[in-house]
């Protein structure tokens, strides 16, 4: 993924009073990851693991707009057109770095404000201290792209109760702050008010724990309380025809707004998704984000990760040509296919 040069770094990082803080910095782009500020983030974390002078890790995006709105798509968009391997380096490099943070011994705290999604999710969804606040909006969209919920988010999702992971895998589905926690994406709400004096605190030293309870207080209802029964009922199983016939045929509209939505998806995306998490459901970690690199090499190689990309952010026409076009040319070996060939280069070697 290229890196544009820029005035001010990407990524801030520094250390005091036991905490060290990363905070990401494209504002403009909502905190886009670079692979600088991949790299940034995993040797921050490794230079930390063993400093007795920190004790907690406190992750934050510059700007009111999110903490990161993903991968720099515009990037990878650059990469495929010029047939470079940028790309395959970025995912490599971000896919230790999601496994970094999961593994990581000491508290790792994230505010999830605003717009968190994609890698987004990455950098959070794998902590063990993650604050959503009232704007908060988390999402895996890639099936809008063509590509699927990378960095371990098929992991996530898959663990979600019922089937609400597969409906925001397949959508692309945003939710909000009480949603996320239901889900499992999230731990704990903090009010937006009150976020600036919870990082205070926080750098002020004192158990990490006491001080966000402090804070936290009881997050709003999931808006996905009242679809968890359809949402239950209509996406069983590993057939993605089946899945769109049932929430086409349910009486809900909402279930039936859900079927339109997932046939504007990328139809290769849509199958890889939903094979790569029901796969998810049985596997560690560092196998789903295996898996995850694999996939997303396969699916640079094939048109719709850049028509997706095209549509959405170059020409902006919202109206991507997707090849094959429908979920029935889709067939199950081209999706074994993605998820299983093996690559060069592997993330855990």
């Amino acid at each position: 993924m290229t890196t544009q040069a820029s005035a001010e770094p990407s990524i801030l990082t520094s250390d005091s009073g036991g905490v060290g803080r990363i905070e990401l910095n494209r504002p403009k782009l909502i905190n886009a990851l670079s692979l600088d500020m991949v790299a940034g983030i995993d040797d921050a974390l490794r230079a930390w693991y063993d400093d007795d002078g920190v004790a907690l890790v406190l992750v934050t995006g510059r700007g009111d707009r999110g903490l990161c709105a993903g991968g720099d798509i515009k990037a990878v968009y650059t990469d495929i057109v010029a047939g470079s391997d940028e790309n395959s380096r970025f995912w490599n490099r971000e896919y230790r770095m999601n496994a970094a943070i999961a593994e990581y011994p000491k508290p790792y705290v994230v505010i999830m404000n605003g717009i968190t999604m994609g890698g987004g999710v990455g950098i959070s969804g794998h902590g063990s201290h993650r604050i959503v606040t009232d704007s908060t909006k988390v999402g895996m969209p890639e099936t809008g792209i063509g590509l699927f919920p990378d960095v371990g988010g098929t992991y996530l999702l898959a663990r979600a109760p019922g089937e609400l992971g597969t409906h925001l895998a397949l959508t692309g589905t945003a939710v909000g702050p009480g949603a996320a926690i239901a889900l499992g994406l999230a731990d704990h709400y903090v009010p937006e008010a009150d976020i600036a004096d919870l990082i205070t605190d926080l750098e002020s030293g004192g158990d990490v724990e006491t001080v966000i309870a402090r804070y936290a207080a009881e997050p709003p209802e999931s808006e996905l309380a009242e679809a968890a029964a359809w949402i239950d009922e209509c996406y069983q199983g590993d057939d993605a025809e089946a899945i769109v016939a049932a929430l086409a045929a349910h009486e809900s509209p909402d279930a039936r707004a859900a079927a339109e939505l997932i046939l504007t998806k990328a139809p290769t995306s849509v199958k890889v998704t939903l094979a790569a998490l029901r796969k998810a459901a049985t596997m560690t970690l560092p196998e789903v984000l295996e898996q995850d690199y694999r996939t997303a090499v396969e699916m640079t190689r094939r048109p719709d990760l850049r028509e997706g990309i095209r549509a959405q952010v170059i020409d902006k026409d919202r109206n991507p040509r997707w090849s094959p076009a429908t979920l029935a040319e889709v067939d199950d070996a081209t999706v074994e296919q993605i998820l299983t060939t093996e690559q060069e280069a592997k993330v855990f070697s």
